[in-house]
């Protein structure tokens, strides 16, 4: 599976962004990120069968997950960013069912840098 993401930039506290997750297969899919000095941690995930998307503690109510069938693109639309989501934004993918960890997703996109001034 290729993954190609994109939409990551400058904005200022309180702004926001939409990043894009383009791939070559239906997946199960999620959005990860990385700040300078830091492990990479989940943000969100989605299932292409159905069910919930899931979300972060720290992004839940703020960024929402979703998809496009007709291009087999996932969203990850980011509202309300705050200094703290600042970090390298990368976009998973799985042929099953995966959850939170990073090991348990086997294709990554090259990432996507979002800086929030604040």
């Amino acid at each position: 599976v290729q993954l190609q993401a994109s939409g990551g930039g400058l904005v200022q506290a309180g702004g926001s962004l939409r990043l894009s997750c383009a791939a070559s297969r239906r997946t199960f899919r999620a959005w990860f990120r990385q700040a300078s000095g830091k492990e990479r941690e989940f943000v969100a995930l989605i299932s292409w069968s159905g069910g919930t998307p899931y979300y972060a503690d720290s992004v839940k109510g703020r960024f929402t997950i979703s998809k496009d069938s007709a291009s087999n693109t996932v969203y990850l639309d980011m509202n309300n960013l705050k200094p703290e989501d600042t970090a390298i934004y990368y976009c998973a993918a799985s042929y099953v069912r995966s959850w939170t960890s990073p090991s348990e997703y086997a294709y990554w996109g090259q990432g996507t840098l979002v800086t929030v001034s604040s």
